[in-house]
């Protein structure tokens, strides 16, 4: 009994070819990245003005009911979530810079230098609610 083997040939990309896309891909990459480490770094940022305006509303509720503004996180039941140091996700770490019966200044200091430049970004908020970044990154 004979057995007749047909092949196909099936249209495929070769090895080279595949490397060298590769290569374009990663070159495009490359020039892309410096254009986009701003916005990395914008979105990273996100966190901290998120967290403040939190703060800021536990600060304002805390206010209304005891006519003055807490001097910890814990009064105001606020507990930072873990960062990046701690396995957690968060790249800033916060505090209450001062307190007293009508004013309080909170800030968020980065952890993470997020364009390594050596510069780390810092965000403030106080009893108007807006958010103000004093050092950027």
């Amino acid at each position: 009994m004979k057995f007749k083997v047909f092949f196909k040939k099936v249209p495929a990309f070769n090895l080279n070819e595949m490397l060298f896309t590769l290569a374009i891909i990663g070159i495009l990459l490359l020039l892309a990245l410096p254009k986009l480490l701003p916005l990395i770094s914008k979105a990273k940022s996100l966190e901290a003005q998120i967290q403040l305006k939190y703060i800021y509303n536990l600060q304002t509720q805390y206010f209304y009911l005891n006519s003055t503004y807490a001097d910890d996180f814990n009064t105001l039941d606020f507990e930072a979530p873990k960062t990046v140091q701690e396995n957690g996700t968060s790249n800033y770490i916060y505090e209450i810079v001062n307190s007293s019966n009508d004013r309080f200044k909170i800030r968020a200091i980065a952890i993470t230098d997020f364009d390594r430049d050596g510069i780390m970004n810092e965000w403030e908020i106080d009893e108007n609610g807006n958010p103000k970044q004093l050092v950027k990154d």
